[in-house]
């Protein structure tokens, strides 16, 4: 197994004691005195899909009054490709509601955050996301994060197989360690997520972990609504007569950058190779494990792939890969994306059951009374909905797998709760990370600023005599890690301080 130089960053030496993840989490979460865990454990803990905040609305007022930061914590589930069930929607909506803030929030990596969660609930916040079949495991942390495929409401059969492609690599790549069992479930579990091998030892991980996040992602053309350059490692789908031959691999991407260090920016992804559609787990695991092995440990700002790409070669990523596999890789094939965007409104798949791909504004579930009742509209939704809900990676959701005799019954409940409502180009293609007021990262304001930011905009667009629907990307974040892609948008904003954005023009619509 890899061993590092001895001349590693602090996060190198913490995860190496950390027992596999265990640290002194449960002695952390046992400490009522305080709303926070160590300053260690606050490393640990994003390996179990929570990251720990504070309501900075609140800071400067506490500690005038010389109190301790109002601390909470966000958690993130793991939702591979995004789907989910009506009945674990309705349990999500329960959680946000008994342990958050009553708000769900849908990320830019299909997923759902919970907000505001202090210590005390976060044991109970894990149980009951376990008790609905889901989990937070490895949704933060220096390993493989949540894997994204695209949603396509048009092709069911392709969905069908880049989702459980997407689903095995995901779960092959967990951490074998039974720390976020024990810690969390009591050592008792619903459904084993801990794969094989489940001795305390790591066969891909090894005690050091990676050296940074690494993102996998599966596009199917002609949408490239998962970003595909923007990540770690892609696949895109090569649809041939109607059937997926095998996937281009991408290699590579990443967004994350720090303001003033020249050193660091966001890359896009390259074109690495070709390989069938049973090769794509052994390929996952190989390039996973070079950067394992040739990623910086020293430095955490240049520890992303992205960088063991630009200083090692393309040439070496793949000779590397391909000794590793046993095998050559086949030469890219010709692919063609068309945009980034979600297609809005009801669209039948070739199955015959129906899709209503619905906008979430900033991909944040609630109600605003005398606008919409989201929330409420979706809870009712589910309610009779025995399809699926799929989140999309633009922070919106799919309706999925409406039955026709279903379908008029969640028209009316959208029109009921005001959510099939007209939307322009720009708004429609819009993102934000969520930022203010619970991000520790964030310098400027995000999720909070952009609904204004779009009316005025849309004014200036009829001031202009532009059209209000022609399809705009603009993509808005309050720092520079990039969590809502703002690098790959026509029109990019990232936060430099309170008020401040840099502005970063010319993205191409199809993501490349």
């Amino acid at each position: 197994m890899f061993e590092p130089k001895p001349d590693r960053s602090r996060n190198e030496h913490l995860k190496e004691a950390s027992r596999f993840l265990r640290g002194t989490l449960e002695e952390s979460l046992a400490r009522a005195e305080t709303g926070a865990v160590t300053e260690d454990d606050t490393q640990l803990t994003k390996f179990h899909g929570t990251y720990q905040q504070d309501d900075r609305d609140l800071r400067a007022e506490r500690m005038r009054k010389k109190m301790e930061k109002a601390f909470i914590f966000v958690v993130r589930v793991r939702v591979p490709g995004g789907v989910t069930t009506p009945a674990q929607w309705l349990a999500l909506d329960k959680i946000c509601e008994d342990y958050g803030n009553g708000t769900l929030r849908l990320t830019t990596r299909q997923s759902f955050q919970l907000h505001g969660i202090i210590k005390s609930n976060l044991k109970r916040t894990m149980q009951a996301i376990n008790a609905c079949l889901l989990d937070t495991i490895a949704a933060c942390g220096d390993v493989n994060r949540n894997v994204m495929c695209s949603p396509n409401p048009y092709r069911s059969a392709l969905h069908a197989e880049t989702y459980e492609l997407a689903r095995q690599v995901g779960t092959y790549l967990l951490p074998r360690s039974r720390a976020y069992h024990e810690i969390w479930l009591d050592g008792e579990k619903v459904v084993d997520t801990s794969g094989p091998g489940d001795d305390g030892e790591e066969p891909i991980y090894g005690r050091f972990y990676l050296p940074r996040k690494f993102k996998i992602v599966f596009a199917v053309p002609p949408s490239n609504d998962v970003d595909v350059f923007g990540h770690d490692l892609g696949f895109i789908a090569i649809i041939e007569d109607g059937r997926i031959v095998g996937y281009d691999i991408t290699a590579g991407g990443g967004m994350g950058m720090t303001h003033g260090r020249v050193e660091t920016y966001p890359r896009a992804g390259d074109v690495m190779a070709f390989c069938t559609p049973d090769q794509v787990m052994d390929v996952s695991e190989k390039v996973m494990t070079v950067q394992r092995d040739f990623g910086d440990r020293i430095d955490r700002h240049h520890a992303r792939f992205k960088y063991t790409v630009q200083d090692l070669g393309l040439d070496f990523i793949r000779e590397e890969t391909e000794r590793r596999l046993g095998y050559t890789l086949g030469a890219p094939r010709p692919f063609r994306f068309e945009d980034q965007g979600d297609r809005y409104g009801w669209h039948q798949g070739d199955d015959g059951n129906w899709h209503y791909t619905l906008f979430v504004q900033d991909g944040r579930v609630k109600d605003e009374p005398g606008h919409h009742t989201l929330r409420t509209g979706l809870r009712a939704i589910a309610e009779i909905h025995d399809g699926e809900y799929r989140l999309t990676p633009n922070e919106n959701l799919i309706i999925a797998r409406v039955a026709p005799d279903k379908k008029a019954g969640i028209q009316a409940l959208l029109d009921q709760h005001g959510l099939d409502r007209p939307l322009s180009g720009l708004r429609a293609n819009a993102m934000s990370c969520v930022a203010l007021p619970t991000c520790g990262l964030a310098l400027a304001e995000s999720e909070r600023y952009l609904p204004d930011l779009l009316t005025v905009l849309e004014e200036k667009l009829e001031q202009a005599g532009l059209l209000r629907d022609d399809a705009i990307s603009l993509r808005l974040t309050g720092c520079p890690n990039g969590c809502a892609r703002p690098y790959l948008a026509e029109i990019g904003l990232v936060g430099r301080g309170p008020g401040l954005y840099n502005l970063y023009l010319g993205g191409a619509f199809d993501g490349s």
